[in-house]
C-alpha cells in the first residue's frame, strides 16, 4: 500500500491506496493559518509535521506491515528556512502572501522580465519564493544571516520523514530559482538573491525515491519494514497526475482554494508574455500553468462570510439561468496572478439593479471564477495551444452547477474522474512509481484513472457566455487604476 499526502493551506490530507488504485482510508488534520498583517499569510512548519505524523498514524492503523511507499504533494512557493541546527528560523511565508511587491517589482523592472525569462522561463510574482527571499534579506537581515537551508513546504515534511534535503522539479519550478528548461538551479538567480547552491535542496524527478523513512520516524509510526519516500510534487502537478493528465493528454482545471489550468506537454514551452507559468511536470516532462489566487475560496467567502450559510446547494440558481445573469463578479479577493500579475487587484460586483436577487449574486461569483480562468485559456489559444476537453477537480467540481458552467464558459467537454482526491491521490501514484510498482507515471495513470462522468457543452448557453465574457474581459482594465 502507498501513502499519498497533500499538504494544503488549511489542512493536511492523507490517503492510503492499494496497488490497484483503490483508496482504503482517508484522514485529514487541520492546522492554523496566521495573518499577522495585511497581505501577510504564514504558517508554522512544525504544525504541518505534527499534523502529518498524527495523520499517518491514524491512516495506517492496522495496515502498518503493508506500507511500501510515501509521497508528499504540497502548496507551492512557500519559503521555509532552517538554521545550522535545522531549526525553523521564522514562520513559513506562504504562496498567497503579498508582502513582497517591492521585491517583485525590483525583479521584473530592474533585473528585467526578459532576463528572468532567460534565467528561469518565468517572471516574478509576489507569491513566488525568490521575492520572499529578497524580502527577508531586506526586512529581517538577522534571520537572513541565519539561513542554512531553503526549502518548500512539502520538502520540509520529506526532510523530517527521511532526513534527506531534496525537492522535485515541478515544485522547484515555482521558486523563480530554477532554470526550468535545463532542470538545474539558475546561478544568475542565486547571485541576485545572494544565496548559494548549498542552501538549496538536491533536485529529483517527482517519481524518484529520495530515501526511506528514518529509523526514528518508522519507530514512531510503528513500521518495521523499509518504506520508500518519493520526491513528491507540487500540489497542482500531483492533482494533474491524480486526474490522469500526463504529457500528451488534454488539460486539467482545478477549482480549489486557488484556481488552476494545467496544460501538459512533452516539450518545454514558454509564454513570451509570461501570463502563463512554464513549469516542469511530475511525469518527467513539462507543462504550462495558469493560477488565479481565489477560486472556490470566492464561493466560500460569499456563502459563509457574507450570506452566513453552509448550505451551498440551496443558494445556487437553476440551470435554466446559465448565461442570462446581468451581474458580474471580479474574483480578485487576494490580488491576482494569471494573467494580470497584480497584487493590488480587488474583487467587485458590477451590474446590479433593483431587480438583482441574492441568487444572481451567487451565480455571478461562480461565473466570475470561471471567467477569470477563461482569461488564461484565451492566452493559451493565442500560443496556438488547442484542446477540446478538460478534466475537472477540486472542491468546486463537486457542484453539479459549477461543472456545467465550466463546460459552457470554457467551451470544453468536461470529464470527472472516478477518484476525486486530487493531489493526495496523485502523490500516492508517485509513491507507487518510486517503489517500481508501475513502470512510469503515464502507465500508472492509464492503469488506475477511470472517467466516471462526462459533461457536454450546452451550445446555447456557451453562446450567451461568449457574449458575457467579452464584457467581463473589459472590466479589469477599466477598474485597474482604482485599486490601491
Amino acid at each position: 500500500m502507498f501513502v499519498g499526502i497533500d499538504l494544503g493551506t488549511s489542512a493536511v490530507k492523507l490517503l492510503l491506496m492499494n496497488e490497484n488504485g483503490k483508496i482504503e482510508k482517508i484522514v485529514s488534520k487541520e492546522y492554523p493559518l496566521y495573518l499577522p498583517q495585511p497581505e501577510w499569510s504564514e504558517q508554522n512548519p512544525d504544525d504541518w509535521y505534527a499534523g502529518t505524523v498524527a495523520g499517518i498514524k491514524e491512516l495506517i492503523q492496522g495496515f502498518e506491515t503493508k506500507i511500501k511507499g510515501v509521497a508528499v504533494a504540497g502548496q507551492m512557493h512557500g519559503l521555509v528556512v532552517l538554521d545550522k541546527e535545522d531549526k525553523v528560523i521564522r514562520p513559513a511565508i506562504l504562496w498567497n502572501d503579498g508582502r513582497s511587491k517591492v521585491q517583485t517589482d525590483y525583479l521584473n523592472n530592474v533585473i528585467g522580465k526578459d532576463k528572468l525569462s532567460e534565467y528561469t522561463a518565468n517572471i516574478a510574482f509576489a507569491g513566488f519564493t525568490a521575492p520572499k527571499i529578497l524580502w527577508l534579506k531586506e526586512n529581517e537581515p538577522q534571520n537572513f544571516e541565519k539561513i542554512n537551508k531553503i526549502m518548500l513546504p512539502k520538502d520540509y515534511i520529506v526532510y523530517k520523514l527521511s532526513g534527506n534535503f531534496t525537492t522535485d522539479y515541478s515544485d522547484a519550478s515555482g521558486m523563480l530559482l530554477l532554470d526550468v528548461k535545463s532542470k538545474k538551479w539558475s546561478k544568475e538567480m542565486l547571485s541576485i538573491c545572494e544565496i548559494n547552491e548549498e542552501m538549496l535542496p538536491k533536485l529529483y524527478e517527482s517519481y524518484e525515491s529520495v530515501g526511506v523513512l528514518s529509523t526514528d520516524v518508522a519507530l514512531e509510526l510503528g513500521i518495521k519494514q523499509k518504506v520508500e519516500v518519493a520526491a513528491g510534487a507540487s500540489d497542482n502537478a500531483a492533482a494533474a497526475i491524480g486526474t490522469g493528465i500526463t504529457a500528451g493528454a488534454s488539460c486539467n482545471i482545478s477549482l480549489g482554494t486557488s484556481g488552476t489550468m494545467f496544460i501538459p506537454a512533452y516539450e518545454f514551452k514558454a509564454d513570451p508574455n509570461n501570463a502563463l507559468h512554464s513549469f516542469a511536470h511530475a511525469d518527467g516532462y513539462y507543462h504550462l500553468m495558469a493560477c488565479m489566487l481565489s477560486a472556490a475560496s470566492c464561493n466560500k467567502w460569499w456563502m459563509e462570510d457574507i450570506l452566513n450559510t453552509k448550505d451551498y446547494t440551496k443558494e445556487q440558481p437553476n440551470f435554466d439561468k446559465l448565461g442570462f445573469n446581468e451581474v458580474f463578479f471580479l474574483p480578485y479577493l487576494m490580488g491576482e496572478r494569471s494573467p494580470h500579475n497584480d497584487t493590488k487587484a480587488r474583487a467587485a460586483f458590477i451590474g446590479m439593479s433593483m431587480n438583482t436577487k441574492r441568487e444572481d449574486m451567487t451565480q455571478a461569483v461562480m461565473e466570475g471564477v470561471l471567467f477569470g480562468l477563461r482569461d488564461s485559456l484565451e492566452v493559451a489559444k493565442k500560443l496556438g495551444i488547442g484542446f477540446e476537453k478538460t478534466t475537472l477537480c477540486g472542491g468546486g467540481a463537486k457542484s453539479k452547477l459549477w461543472r456545467q458552467m465550466s463546460a459552457d464558459i470554457m467551451k470544453l467537454e468536461v470529464d470527472l474522474v472516478e477518484t476525486e482526491e486530487g493531489p493526495a491521490y496523485g502523490a500516492a501514484i508517485l509513491a507507487g512509481v518510486a517503489c517500481r510498482e508501475f513502470e512510469s507515471v503515464e502507465s500508472a495513470c492509464k492503469a488506475l484513472i477511470k472517467i466516471k462522468e462526462h459533461i457536454s457543452v450546452n451550445q446555447e448557453a456557451a453562446k450567451r457566455y461568449d457574449e458575457k465574457y467579452a464584457r467581463f474581459a473589459k472590466l479589469y482594465p477599466a477598474l485597474k487604476g482604482l485599486f490601491c
